[in-house]
């Protein structure tokens, strides 16, 4: 129950002033904290500070939730949700060492290396929401949709700006490097890209091409060992073998068999 002191007028006024701030939390939890204060078990200060508590905590999971919103990733899968045993070749221990963000702390990049459908842009995504529930800016996007701004930005002649946008995140993952063709022209806007970023963020990347075939990728070899030797000069290579993870359930399934 309230403290006598406290008129129901004044509760109201209370509750009114903390609807015109939005201290929807706040209002959930006033009733049990002023019975709190009646009872003698917390003091004035100490039921503020357990109300603004209350608040701040939401406030911190909006945040969380925008800041991964905000990153593009195409879905929300985490690390918890991977199945590391079957998928043996990937190291568990490395994987949750990335978790801790040392990488992008030390400005480092990640490549994870393998055959479609072996958990690779799970990874990455995972690792993008890690950064973004610290507060890392971070920013996932397909590296065909990638060119295709950087191509668009340069013959709207505002290059630069775009790769300034892209510059700025924390942690930038751009996924599927060599799933479709890129041109000479493009080849050049990629690098600029990378090299804008080199020793200042780190970047997560998908491919499925081995590194000897850069140079087909991106239609030249004196561009492909440029970009290259940005990206793995500080980087940790994580190559990934084994059977399509988008498969597994399948897998696991007994085939039907007809009753004879």
């Amino acid at each position: 129950m309230m403290n006598e002191t406290t008129t129901n007028s004044e509760y109201q006024r209370l509750v009114s002033h903390l609807t015109y701030l939005k201290m929807d939390m706040m209002i959930e939890h006033l009733d049990e904290v002023l019975d709190q204060i009646s009872g003698q078990s917390l003091s004035f200060v100490e039921a503020l500070n357990k109300l603004t508590q209350y608040e701040i905590d939401r406030k911190e999971i909006n945040m969380i939730n925008s800041m991964v919103k905000v990153a593009g990733f195409p879905h929300r899968r985490e690390l918890k949700d991977f199945d590391f045993s079957f998928q043996p070749s990937i190291n568990k221990e490395q994987i949750m060492d990335f978790s801790t963000l040392r990488f992008l702390e030390n400005k480092e990049n990640i490549v994870f290396l393998g055959n479609s459908g072996v958990g690779k842009t799970h990874m990455a995504v995972s690792l993008g929401i890690e950064a973004a529930k610290k507060r890392n800016s971070t920013y996932f996007i397909k590296c065909h949709d990638l060119i295709q701004q950087l191509r668009k930005a340069n013959e709207e002649n505002r290059l630069e700006n775009r790769l300034k946008n892209y510059s700025r995140y924390k942690l930038l993952i751009i996924d599927e490097i060599g799933y479709l063709p890129i041109t000479k022209e493009e080849s050049k806007l990629f690098f600029q890209l990378i090299d804008k970023r080199y020793e200042q963020k780190s970047t997560i990347l998908t491919t499925n091409i081995g590194f000897g075939e850069w140079d087909e990728i991106f239609q030249d070899p004196v561009m492909a060992n440029a970009i290259l030797d940005r990206i793995l000069h500080h980087a940790h290579v994580v190559s990934i073998t084994g059977k399509s993870y988008r498969m597994k359930d399948h897998i696991k399934k007994k085939p039907h068999t007809k009753q004879e």
